[in-house]
């Protein structure tokens, strides 16, 4: 996968894992801790859940392909395909749209099947051919073809959302719905138990075209603006990768944070400082495309491996 990287031109980076902001998703919990200075005062600080803020600084300071192979941090989270500490592969092409990423990820995928010496990526009793052409599906597609749910329905022009009208869809198909209707909670909850499940079976699925309201980093297709250029990758039913056409508006960006930021407080108490800096240079990047890839579920996939624990050298203990 360095070979890769290397002999399409990226530079490896080595962003730090310490940050003023970890990230300001919603669902997204980070691990916290204080930096003492000289003066003995101390100041809260975090591990980052992504390298991406760091990184788009390099972009913005005149980077054009970079990457970055290494550890990141994530609270809340453990199961057979959650660790609390991974490994991640996030890389950023400066001027290219996302198709230039997702072309990436297939390949990266179809390297990983040649290094272990497999024809098929396998989970359990699910199997994946990453040398086959892959499936490329809107969210709108996937919740109608397999949750008979109108996801355009229940929003606006501009991708206002309406909870209420997206849970009366599923109470008419006689689906559970939870005392939270936020429509956040409730996409969610579809996606897991009734889309997610059917991707990446046989061949690899770009699951393309989130709803604006659930991709807070990437920008607005330009033919509707109630979805965004955001895709996830599955394989097995597996999501490998998040990659998007990168938001580069910095005023945009940070009502963007505010909102999940609101939103984190009122589901989980808390919330996560902006970063100044990346939102500084947010306004100067250029036009970009980028993606995270779980390094260890792929090689999950590619070896068998039945759990992530598996494939790590020494897990953080329970």
């Amino acid at each position: 996968m360095r070979a890769y990287l290397a002999n399409h031109d990226f530079l490896i980076v080595d962003p730090p894992g310490l940050q003023r902001s970890p990230g300001n998703e919603t669902h997204l919990h980070a691990f916290a801790t204080t930096m003492i200075g000289n003066d003995g005062v101390g100041s809260p600080m975090y591990l980052h859940t992504s390298p991406e803020f760091t990184m788009k600084k390099l972009l913005a300071a005149g980077e054009r392909r970079i990457a970055s192979l290494q550890h990141v941090w994530r609270n809340r989270e453990r199961s057979a395909l959650h660790h609390p500490e991974f490994t991640m592969l996030e890389w950023y092409r400066a001027g290219e749209d996302y198709g230039a990423v997702i072309a990436d990820c297939v390949e990266l995928l179809r390297i990983a099947a040649r290094a272990t010496g497999v024809s098929v990526l396998r989970f359990r009793d699910r199997e994946c051919d990453p040398f086959a052409e892959p499936e490329r599906l809107s969210v709108v597609d996937a919740f109608q073809r397999y949750a008979d749910i109108d996801l355009l329905a229940s929003m606006d022009s501009e991708g206002v959302l309406d909870g209420e009208q997206l849970a009366g869809q599923m109470l008419a198909l006689g689906l559970d719905v939870p005392d939270d209707r936020s429509w956040s909670y409730l996409f969610s909850r579809i996606l897991v138990e009734k889309v997610e499940p059917h991707l990446g079976m046989g061949r690899v699925t770009v699951l393309d075209r989130y709803p604006a309201a659930e991709a807070a980093l990437a920008q607005r297709a330009a033919d509707d603006r109630r979805v965004s250029e955001r895709f996830e990758l599955y394989a097995c039913g597996v999501e490998l990768a998040n990659g998007f056409g990168e938001l580069t508006d910095a005023e945009e960006q940070r009502r963007r944070f505010l909102a999940e930021m609101a939103e984190k407080q009122r589901i989980y108490g808390e919330r996560y400082p902006l970063d100044e800096d990346f939102l500084a240079a947010l306004a100067i990047m250029p036009e970009a495309s980028g993606v995270a890839l779980g390094f260890d579920r792929l090689v999950m996939l590619a070896t068998g491996a039945p759990r992530i624990e598996a494939v790590l050298w020494a897990p953080v203990a329970e």
